[in-house]
């Protein structure tokens, strides 16, 4: 299998590399043609175009900085790659680009696969990385052994552009946790901790111990906030003192009161003995969507994963 690699930065570079340990066939291209000398001094061939590699590809690897510089590449991919050739786009994207790409490609006979990875450089380069992928599953089954020589997390989840949907969400969620964070952090700093001391303390509570996303699973995934493991009004009442030292300190808690004004609005509604988490549910109203997925079904899903 001949394998072609476009963009060589601080993420595709790696990848590459790990491509190319694994004993694949490959063919790379960049901007930069410094940036491939890693690769060529392992074996890899270089490409004077993108056009040549993707004539000399069976699948093709892109790793590029966003939607346009895809939509880019994909003008001078659909005038090169052979009818039955693959592409992997590695890079977070628009999944209404990818779609649409996607649709042209298929004009083609190329078969386009969203694949965005998540693990940052470190895990670029250790081959520790998740990678979610949108597009026919059949080509997924074919092409797992490259994919798993690229990360330790390989997820096929959907149509062309669940994976870039995933990346999406994964992403500005972790960036609006760091938000909450920094503005908590930064109230018991002022409030006279150390920074060592609070965040030796509070990495060990409840919340410090487990995965972000760990936390969906019990109330909100399934839709069921009764009987509460913590009431509303409970949650609400230490909000609330948090807030309130805030204010005493002089520390702006813009996260925090947005979490508090939902937190009246479900208590105003008569929510405030049911679980604390019951504020989701004014979110699924506002998005328009409802969320229940049974225990059973979560449970196997954990199976999967450690």
């Amino acid at each position: 299998m001949r394998i072609g690699f476009i963009g060589l930065g601080t993420m595709g570079g790696s990848i590459a590399l790990n491509v190319l340990k694994a004993g694949y066939e490959l063919t790379v291209f960049d901007l930069r043609r410094e940036a491939a000398n890693p690769h060529i001094a392992g074996g890899a061939s270089w490409a004077s175009s993108i056009r040549e590699l993707g004539a000399n590809s069976d699948v093709v690897l892109s790793s590029l900085p966003g939607p346009p510089e895809m939509e880019a590449v994909a003008n001078e991919l659909y005038e090169s790659m052979h009818p039955g050739s693959i592409w992997f786009d590695l890079s977070t994207n628009s999944p209404t680009v990818a779609r649409a790409v996607a649709a042209h490609c298929s004009i083609k006979k190329i078969t386009l696969l969203d694949a965005p990875v998540s693990g940052g450089p470190h895990g670029a380069k250790s081959g520790k990385l998740a990678i979610w992928v949108g597009g026919p599953r059949e080509v997924y089954d074919a092409n797992i052994k490259l994919l798993n020589s690229m990360g330790d997390e390989v997820l096929y989840i959907g149509d062309i552009g669940a994976g870039s949907i995933a990346k999406l969400v994964h992403n500005c969620a972790g960036y609006m946790v760091q938000t909450a964070l920094a503005e908590a952090f930064c109230l018991g700093v002022k409030a006279g901790l150390g920074p060592l001391e609070l965040w030796s303390a509070v990495r060990q509570g409840g919340l410090g111990r487990r995965r972000t996303f760990d936390r969906l699973q019990k109330q909100f995934l399934q839709g069921v906030f009764d009987p509460p493991d913590f009431a509303l009004k409970l949650a609400f009442k230490d909000v609330t003192l948090a807030t309130n030292l805030a204010r005493e300190l002089g520390v702006p808690m813009r996260v925090a009161d947005l979490t508090r004004t939902d937190m009246v609005e479900a208590i105003n509604r008569g929510w405030e003995a049911r679980d604390s988490r019951v504020p989701m549910l004014l979110q699924e109203e506002r998005s328009g969507v409802h969320i229940q997925v049974s225990k059973e079904a979560i449970q196997e899903e954990l199976k999967k994963t450690p």
